[in-house]
């Protein structure tokens, strides 16, 4: 796929690169011309498909990340810099060096299968986008739902793709049981300011038009309005989660902007190409709610950010959440749980032949 419709198309080096490469615009050629490498798609194996999560501001035990990088080019997407793990750019790489967990259904039925119980929710999506353009080809998610769905594993999904409608068989069920709840990640509402920081993501109005679908069929929604770039799309916060709760959306979630890493100098040149009058106060605002600097991990802080611009951004957040009834909570089911008959009868086969093959 070949186009200019890219977030970013700065190479910068990972931070674990020693060696700094300067290219000079007099060293390039046809700069008008150039369009953006074509996606390419890459086998990654795994030992285990679950990540295990440690963070106490983070609301989940565990979760799945379907692909490694996220062909839609979100500009500000916190996770980059993984690609710097893999000795590749954080920037254009991130969006066209796709790795592809090999047979991650698999993986997930083996470590369900070892359960007595299940586990607190597991979210799929939490780094990069479980439903972008490649889950057409591979479908990676669609079948780590159907082994979700045959377990009664509850399950939460962060997107922003309409190609979650395509799933609407297996994620009714879901629902039904309730054991799913899905959020969708709807930044802008603006079409100019989606395509500039979105490029290869559904536009607003089809994300809004999947919540609708998706709470049609039965499947309990939710909004979250991430990240909040201040002057960029912070004053549309109460219209758009005012839109989402007539789309169906019953709960709402808000991240105030994080550039870790290799994020904030990819960050400050897309304000320079975008937003060249806006760039200076847009900065000064996001430093002084990260205690000076660009970017602050502190736990219980990171998402939330400090200070007075923050405070008043959660005051906006919690007035309209309860202004347009976007407060339901649900908790999942986890006491549907059952290892499917037939996995207990491959252990029962197998374990006649090599005792000890599947320790407890």
């Amino acid at each position: 796929m070949n186009s200019k419709k890219r977030g970013t198309e700065e190479l910068p080096p990972s931070r674990f690169d020693k060696t700094q490469r300067e290219i000079w615009l007099e060293d390039r050629t046809d700069l008008e011309e150039e369009s953006s490498p074509s996606t390419q798609f890459f086998w990654e194996d795994s030992k285990s498909v679950l990540t295990r999560n440690k963070s106490p501001d983070i609301p989940f035990d565990a979760s799945i990340n379907p692909y490694r990088g996220c062909e839609h080019g979100c500009i500000y997407c916190f996770a980059r810099p993984n690609h710097s793990y893999v000795d590749l750019s954080p920037g254009l790489d991130f969006e066209t060096k796709i790795f592809v967990k090999k047979e991650p259904a698999k993986l997930l039925a083996e470590e369900l299968r070892k359960r007595k119980q299940a586990f607190e929710p597991i979210t799929i999506g939490t780094a990069t986008d479980p439903y972008q353009p490649g889950e057409r080809i591979y479908k990676n998610t669609r079948s780590l739902l159907e082994v979700m769905l045959e377990f009664k594993q509850p399950t939460a999904i962060i997107t922003k793709s309409s190609l979650i409608q395509r799933d609407i068989d297996i994620l009714s069920e879901m629902g039904k049981l309730g054991i799913l709840k899905v959020f969708l990640s709807i930044t802008t509402l603006d079409k100019e300011l989606w395509s500039k920081l979105e490029p290869r993501a559904p536009a607003p109005v089809r994300r809004m038009e999947t919540l609708r679908k998706l709470t049609d069929a039965g499947i309990p929604t939710g909004v979250l309005f991430a990240p909040v770039i201040p002057f960029i799309n912070d004053f549309e916060m109460e219209h758009l989660l005012e839109q989402a709760s007539l789309s169906g959306a019953e709960t709402a979630g808000m991240v105030f902007v994080r550039l870790p890493f290799e994020v904030a100098p990819l960050f400050e040149d897309w304000l320079t190409r975008h937003f060249p009058l806006k760039k200076e106060k847009v900065l000064k605002v996001i430093s002084e709610a990260r205690g000076g600097k660009l970017y602050k991990a502190t736990w219980g802080e990171r998402m939330r950010g400090e200070g007075n611009y923050a405070e008043l951004l959660q005051k906006r957040f919690s007035i309209s959440t309860k202004r347009f009834g976007l407060t339901k909570r649900r908790e999942l089911r986890k006491d549907l749980f059952a290892v499917p008959t037939r996995y207990l009868l491959k252990k029962k086969k197998h374990e006649e032949f090599l005792p000890g093959l599947f320790p407890e």
